[in-house]
């Protein structure tokens, strides 16, 4: 849900981003509004992935702009929060100390503040002070998930990046993490951008939806219109047999 406001949070334009010969992202550009969720749709290695890596600073652009608007009041360490593929938690770590690494390389805090933030975060995203104990190894999938989501949000960020949020999860476990993810939207007043395959996703709490192909935005706005888009590929993967099984009204 925006927060009425038309400033932008994220400003792209014309990036170019590629590996060798082969461009990924051709001169695109794209506004993330504050205070929205916005999917991210696209085909498997068709450059979601590389897109937000690009704009969070991991991978190098050929050309364009990146503009990341300044949050007001926090400091610059906290501007935004990742969450990778898969959670990639530090698998020699326990959750809470997985929590911690952004905290320990960002500031000089005693380990009683340590483990104070550290328990607030997993409270924060669902979890307990005792599964602060718990190696990577011994939690489950949707676990993971939180646990990545609550180091994420460590530095209080005004940003958050989702790659792939619900991957990999069951369909009650992907659902509750999306509720989640909605109310910490709106309970923090995050701006939100977020990679993702997930039909149910797009259409229970993004805002808008931009669709990614032949390394450009193709179709960008709320959901519907998206689904109306005109693009070969936009229209195989909004009105292909699984999404319509979505979309269709349940039959008794």
């Amino acid at each position: 849900m925006t927060d009425g406001t038309d400033e932008v949070a994220i400003h792209v334009q014309d990036l170019v981003v590629g590996f060798g010969r082969h461009t990924v992202i051709d001169h695109l550009s794209l506004d993330v509004m504050s205070g929205e969720i916005m999917g991210l749709v696209g085909a498997s290695g068709g450059g979601k992935s590389v897109l937000m890596r690009t704009i969070i600073g991991l991978l190098p652009k050929r050309s364009g702009t990146i503009a990341v608007a300044p949050a007001e009041g926090r400091p610059a360490a906290g501007r935004w929060g990742v969450l990778f593929q898969q959670g990639a938690l530090f698998s020699s770590l326990n959750a809470r100390q997985n929590i911690q690494v952004p905290l320990r390389e960002s500031f000089s805090l005693s380990e009683q503040l340590l483990d104070e933030i550290a328990t607030a975060k997993l409270e924060m995203v669902g979890l307990s002070r005792e599964d602060g104990d718990k190696m990577p190894s011994e939690l489950s999938g949707g676990m993971t998930k939180r646990v990545a989501l609550a180091r994420a949000l460590a530095l209080d960020p005004a940003i958050l990046f989702l790659d792939e949020p619900t991957s990999g999860l069951d369909p009650i476990a992907a659902g509750e993490f999306d509720t989640l993810i909605n109310i910490l939207q709106r309970t923090l007043g995050l701006t939100v951008l977020m990679a993702t395959h997930d039909l149910s996703s797009l259409a229970t709490i993004c805002d808008r939806v931009a669709a990614l192909a032949d390394g450009r935005i193709v179709a960008l706005g709320p959901l519907p219109e998206v689904r109306a888009s005109d693009h070969p590929w936009v229209k195989a993967y909004f009105h292909g047999a699984r999404a319509e099984m979505i979309h269709a009204p349940h039959q008794p």
